[in-house]
């Protein structure tokens, strides 16, 4: 194992202000940067209180496809990360303004009605802490979505490396935060194992070992910036949108099930693909302290996944039946949304072509 030192104790610091990717983008990031969200926006409409949320209505009726629409995902990307890490020069009282809140209420809305329409629910298990943990094994060793690790352990070469942690940058460098808001949500039996398990991503106490700071180990490996936010403009639409699926689920109380049930999907199908990913980072020549992040989690995950289903999902759905169908829901949602952005990665580099909306320059560090 690597010798640490203070350099490797992450602090995660407001991420810059990204470029717009269309009108909404840009009138939100005036109206952020400008600190008057509710005076009348540019571009966004009758100008007052309700320029923001009718500039939203107008980006969702335009969008074809809401989860990978550049300008929808990347301004709900934006508003929550006021909840956050905050954002360079954007004054951290604006994170409950009403006028944002309510332009976010609607592109929320429209999120989560396009996850649903993607998202097949399994058949309903009984509402015992076994049915339930069994059916989420079952529904996560189903799963016929792409398998980039696979790819990345048989193929890749260093740039597609680089790529590939670009795009796991943009949740990773804060890995845990949105699982975590369901933290005071829950009580007994569910509440000690989703702590549990948060528990081990920020380090058991150790700061040197959170999982977001061991991750910008490799990332700075690979001759990247770790600094959070630095790739926000390279990645696309629908690796926003599986963040913003997560941060959904996490902010809102009644998505309480949905959030325990994403995560138990996310370490039920982390701790194989880790092991593959570490396999392709040795096959280029990256040593054990670059694949810390990866070699971590096969042990942690296998673990996880354990208490995730049985303890977390199983014991939630046990002292609230009326929760299954969140949880279920929750799951195939992570089993959907980051399947989509894996077929993304994989079809741009199958192709030959980037992953990215831009190719990231040699030096690592985008224009």
């Amino acid at each position: 194992m690597a010798v640490l030192d203070d350099a490797d104790v992450l602090t995660q610091t407001p991420m810059p202000v990204p470029e717009a990717r269309g009108p909404l983008s840009a009138a939100l990031i005036d109206a952020l940067t400008t600190g008057t969200p509710g005076a009348g926006t540019p571009g966004a409409g009758t100008p007052g209180p309700d320029a923001l949320r009718d500039a939203a209505t107008a980006a969702v009726d335009r969008a074809e496809d809401v989860l990978t629409d550049d300008d929808v995902q990347l301004t709900l990307f934006l508003l929550y990360e006021l909840h956050y890490g905050g954002i360079v020069g954007v004054d951290d009282d604006l994170e409950w303004d009403p006028a944002l809140l309510a332009a976010r209420a609607v592109l929320e809305t429209a999120h989560e009605a396009a996850v649903r329409a993607v998202v097949p629910l399994p058949e309903r298990p009984e509402p015992t802490a076994e049915a339930v943990s069994a059916a989420l094994f079952a529904l996560t060793a189903a799963d016929s979505g792409p398998s980039l690790s696979r790819w990345v352990a048989r193929k890749a070469d260093r740039e597609h490396i680089r790529e590939f942690l670009v795009q796991k940058s943009i949740y990773t460098l804060k890995e845990a935060d949105p699982h975590s808001w369901a933290i005071p949500r829950l009580s007994g039996r569910a509440k000690s194992a989703l702590v549990e398990i948060q528990s081990d991503e920020y380090g058991g106490g150790r700061p040197k070992r959170i999982h977001s700071a061991i991750f910008a180990r490799t990332v700075r490996a690979a001759g990247l910036d770790d600094s959070y936010g630095r790739y926000v403009d390279l990645v696309p639409a629908i690796t926003l949108a599986a963040l913003n699926t997560m941060s959904l689920f996490g902010l809102h109380r009644r998505l309480r099930g949905a959030v325990v049930g994403h995560l138990a999907a996310f370490e039920m199908t982390s701790s194989v693909p880790s092991r593959l990913y570490g396999d392709g980072f040795r096959r280029n020549g990256f040593d054990e302290d670059a694949t810390w992040y990866f070699d971590e989690h096969v042990e942690a995950d296998a673990v996880h996944e354990q208490i995730a289903g049985r303890d977390l999902a199983g014991g939630l759905v046990a002292a609230d039946p009326a929760l299954l169908g969140d949880v279920l829901f929750g799951a195939a949602a992570c089993l959907v949304v980051e399947g989509m952005v894996g077929a993304h990665v994989l079809n741009a580099w199958e192709s030959g072509t980037s992953s990215l909306r831009r190719p990231l320059p040699a030096d690592g560090v985008p224009a």
